[in-house]
């Protein structure tokens, strides 16, 4: 079976999938993936220096990401540029890690896409595990780790999709509210319903 496994910014996505390999279940982790596909060398790279100059890689072959930063952050259309070449590699490396981990004998894979509804990748996966928190405490949760001042932690809760909608779309939820007990054991029941443990 493969898991989809998403979230919202600060619901505790990171530690339901740090719960998961305690299970001995294979991740792909999407964020891992978005820098694997443009690390030094890689096509990628090459098509984003084509595209917004070789300014953008830095001397040890890096992308300069405050450069590439700065050009999209204020144009919409160059982002478009940026997100047509970086997205399909990202799906297409997805799509290997996942299927190499399918033939090399791995009965499950979680794939880690914190904006797997906003991509509209729900057919990468055949179960969807949502993470979700109330408002508030994703509100708080937020604040505390990126030391955010309240207004701008709302902004990047804005910029996703409602936790309710995400909710609707889940073949589970986890309610990450109190206590990683709890939620350990809300993880434990559904891997048990689908019969991955």
């Amino acid at each position: 079976m493969i898991i989809g496994l998403t979230g919202s910014i600060a619901s505790g996505k990171s530690t339901v999938a740090q719960m998961l390999q305690s299970y001995q279940l294979p991740i792909v982790d999407a964020d891992l993936v978005a820098r694997q596909v443009v690390e030094p060398g890689s096509e990628t790279l090459q098509q984003i220096a084509e595209a917004f100059g070789q300014d953008v890689i830095k001397a040890d072959g890096t992308m300069d990401r405050e450069k590439v930063g700065s050009i999209i952050f204020h144009e919409p259309a160059q982002r478009k540029v940026l997100n047509d070449i970086i997205h399909p590699a990202i799906r297409a490396e997805m799509l290997r890690q996942r299927d190499e981990l399918m033939q090399g004998g791995a009965a499950h894979v979680v794939m880690d896409i914190p904006l797997l509804f906003e991509s509209k990748l729900q057919h990468f996966v055949d179960k969807i595990l949502v993470v979700s928190v109330t408002e508030e405490i994703q509100l708080t949760r937020l604040m505390e780790r990126n030391q955010l001042p309240e207004d701008e932690a709302r902004a990047r809760i804005a910029s996703q999709l409602p936790m309710s909608v995400k909710e609707q779309g889940a073949d589970a939820v986890i309610y990450n509210n109190t206590t990683k007990e709890s939620t350990a054991q809300q993880l434990e029941k559904i891997l048990q319903q689908w019969a991955v443990i």
